[in-house]
C-alpha cells in the first residue's frame, strides 16, 4: 500500500524554503549598489536643500539658505525682497534673510545717530564695490554646510541600514527578499522615481519662494554687480527713491580707483622706462663705502621682492591696485602690517576675503593683526588663506619673519582695551626673547604697533621692522641695533575720517627687495595714489644697514 504522502496530486512541488540551499537571492547590484545609490542620492537632496550658513551682507547680518528655485532672493522682511538669476549651477538659488545691523558696528545713541547712518551707507557702498567677496564667502560656507548635513543624513541612514540588517537577522532577510527577486527591474525604475522625486519634492517651489520672471529689473541696478535684479513691496519704492545715494556713491568710487588704477600702471612704467634707460646708459660707479666692500650683495641670486601694505581698514577701491603693485613689482610675498578691518567685526569677512583675494596666484600673504583687527577676523584671513603671524618665526621664501596680533584692541564707541593681559611692553619683551634665542635668526620683525617692536632692535635680535598704525610713513630709520620702517595708511585713513569711497589722504605701498644670500633688505621703493587719483613711484632707495652687534653665545 503506498502512503498517502507518496500519492501524486497533480499540484507543481513546492519550491525550497528561502533559507535553505535553493532560496532564490536578488542580485548583487540590487543588494547593495541601489540601495547605496538611493542613500547618497537622499543624502545629497537633503544636504543641498537644507544648507544653511549666519553671515553679512553689507552692514547686516544675515542668514543664508540653500534653495531649488534657481534665483537669489534677498528678503527684507515687510519692505519686500529683490530677486535675481542665481550663478550657482543646476537649478540652485540662495534665499538671503537680513538681520539687524549689529550694535558692534555702530552705537545709536542720540549724539551719534547721523554718524550711524553714514556708516551705514558706507558699509552698503563697501558690499557694492566688492560683492565677489560675499559671494565667495557665502559659497564656501554653504557648500561647507551642506557636505556636513549630507555626510550626517548618510551616516544616519548608513548606521539605520546596518542596525535593521542586524536585528532581522540573515534567515529573516532572505524571507522578506525572496518575493522581491523577479521584480528586479520595476525596483531599479521605482528608485530612479524616488530619486527623481525627493529632487523635485524639496524644491522651493512655492510662489514665496519662486521668482517672477513678469517684472522687470530696477533700473536702478542698471551698470552694477546687480544688473537685472527685481524688486518687490515697498522695497522697490525704497530702493527706487534712495537706492540711487549709495549707487552714485559707488560709481564715484568706482571711477576714482579705475582712475587711480591708470595713473599708477603709467607712473610705474614711466619709473621701469627710466630704470632701463639707466642700466643701457650706466653712469660712472662710485668707490663702495667700507660696508659694501665687506658685506657685498649676493651676486648669484635675484632678490626677493616684498610688497608692504598697512592700515587698509576696509577700503576695498584699494584691492585692484593692491594687485596690481604686486604683479608689476614681481612680488612673491605681501606683507600687510594690520588693521585689516575697521572694527573686527563678523560682517567685514567680505573685506577680508576681498584683500585676500587680492594677492596674485601663488603670492602669500603675511599679516600681524592690529588693533581694529579681532580674533574673529584674523580667522578669516586664516581661511582666506593669509598667515597670521602668532608669536613663533615662519620661513617664507627663505625669509625667517616673526610677528604677533597687536595687545590692544580699538572699537569704534568703546575705545582701546587689552586684547587679553598682555600689555604692549610684555609683549615687545617676549618677542625681543623669541628672537634671541632663535638660533637661525630672524630676518623680520612684522608688527602692527612700532613700538611694540623697539626691544627686540635695541638688543640686535632683529635687523628690520617693518610696521603701520601711524598713519604716516616714518623711516627707514637706525633704531638700537637695527632698522625700523613705517609704513602710512594704505587706505590714506586720517584720524576720524572714512576710508571707505575715494581717497582722503594719500595712500601708499611700499615694495621692498631682500638679498637672500646676506639676508638683508637692499632697498625700498615708494607707491603713493593721491586724493585726485594721480599716482606716483619713487626711485629705488638703499636700505640703511643696522649696526654691527655681538651678542652672546653665539647668536647673531
Amino acid at each position: 500500500m503506498t502512503a498517502a504522502s507518496d500519492v501524486p496530486t497533480g499540484e507543481p512541488a513546492r519550491e525550497a524554503p528561502a533559507s535553505g540551499p535553493g532560496r532564490r537571492r536578488l542580485p548583487f547590484w540590487l543588494r547593495v549598489v541601489v540601495p547605496a545609490v538611493l542613500a547618497l542620492a537622499i543624502s545629497l537632496v537633503v544636504g543641498v536643500t537644507t544648507a544653511t550658513t549666519e553671515l553679512s551682507l553689507g552692514p547686516h547680518e544675515a542668514r543664508y539658505d540653500m534653495t531649488t528655485d534657481g534665483a537669489i532672493t534677498v528678503d527684507v522682511g515687510p519692505l519686500g525682497t529683490l530677486v535675481m538669476s542665481s550663478p550657482l549651477p543646476l537649478t540652485l538659488g540662495v534665499r538671503v534673510t537680513v538681520q539687524e545691523i549689529p550694535a558692534s558696528v555702530t552705537s545709536v545713541d542720540a549724539a551719534s545717530t547721523l554718524q550711524s547712518l553714514s556708516g551705514d551707507l558706507q558699509g552698503y557702498l563697501q558690499f557694492f564695490s566688492g560683492p565677489q567677496a560675499t559671494i565667495h564667502d557665502v559659497t564656501r560656507a554653504l557648500l561647507t554646510s551642506a557636505a556636513l548635513r549630507s555626510f550626517t543624513t548618510l551616516a544616519l541612514l548608513v548606521g539605520l541600514w546596518f542596525g535593521g540588517r542586524f536585528l532581522v537577522g540573515p534567515q529573516r532577510r532572505a524571507e522578506l527578499a525572496a518575493p522581491l527577486a523577479p521584480y528586479v527591474h520595476q525596483l531599479a525604475v521605482g528608485t530612479l522615481v524616488v530619486v527623481l522625486a525627493l529632487t523635485v519634492v524639496t524644491s522651493s517651489v512655492g510662489e514665496r519662494d519662486r521668482a517672477s520672471t513678469a517684472s522687470a529689473g530696477s533700473p536702478v541696478f542698471n551698470g552694477t554687480a546687480l544688473e537685472g535684479a527685481r524688486v518687490t513691496g515697498r522695497l522697490a519704492g525704497v530702493i527706487n527713491t534712495y537706492g540711487t545715494y549709495v549707487l552714485d556713491a559707488y560709481r564715484t568710487n568706482q571711477a576714482f580707483y579705475a582712475a587711480a588704477d591708470d595713473a599708477f600702471v603709467a607712473a610705474w612704467n614711466e619709473r621701469k622706462d627710466r630704470i632701463d634707460a639707466a642700466i643701457q646708459t650706466p653712469a660712472p660707479t662710485p668707490s663702495p663705502s667700507a660696508d659694501e666692500a665687506a658685506d657685498p650683495a649676493g651676486k648669484d641670486e635675484k632678490p626677493i621682492v616684498l610688497l608692504l601694505v598697512s592700515d587698509l581698514h576696509c577700503n576695498v577701491g584699494m584691492a585692484p591696485l593692491v594687485r596690481k603693485a604686486a604683479q608689476l613689482s614681481a612680488a612673491k610675498v605681501i606683507l600687510d602690517a594690520g588693521d585689516t578691518t575697521i572694527d573686527g567685526t563678523a560682517v567685514e569677512q567680505y573685506c577680508v576675503t576681498t584683500f585676500a583675494e587680492a594677492a596674485p596666484a601663488g603670492v602669500p600673504i603675511i599679516t600681524s593683526p592690529g588693533n581694529h583687527d579681532s580674533k574673529e577676523t584674523s580667522a578669516m584671513y586664516r581661511r582666506a588663506g593669509a598667515t597670521v603671524l602668532s608669536g613663533e618665526v615662519v620661513t617664507v621664501e627663505g625669509i625667517r619673519i616673526l610677528g604677533d596680533s597687536d595687545p590692544n584692541a580699538t572699537r569704534i564707541g568703546a575705545g582701546t582695551t587689552l586684547v587679553g593681559t598682555e600689555t604692549s611692553h610684555e609683549e615687545a619683551s617676549r618677542l625681543a626673547d623669541v628672537a634671541c634665542d632663535d638660533p637661525d635668526g630672524v630676518d623680520l620683525l612684522l608688527i602692527h604697533t612700532p613700538r611694540v617692536g623697539d626691544e627686540a632692535l635695541d638688543r640686535g635680535c632683529v635687523p628690520t621692522q617693518l610696521s603701520g598704525h601711524l598713519h604716516t610713513r616714518v623711516g627707514p630709520l637706525r633704531i638700537g641695533n637695527g632698522v625700523r620702517y613705517v609704513n602710512a595708511s594704505t587706505a590714506g585713513a586720517l584720524l576720524g575720517e572714512s576710508t571707505v569711497g575715494p581717497l582722503r589722504n594719500t595712500a601708499e605701498m611700499t615694495v621692498l627687495r631682500f638679498d637672500p644670500v646676506n639676508r638683508r633688505f637692499l632697498d625700498y621703493q615708494l607707491i603713493q595714489v593721491r586724493t585726485n587719483a594721480s599716482a606716483s613711484v619713487g626711485p629705488r632707495i638703499s636700505w640703511p644697514r643696522p649696526l654691527p652687534v655681538s651678542l652672546p653665545n653665539g647668536i647673531r
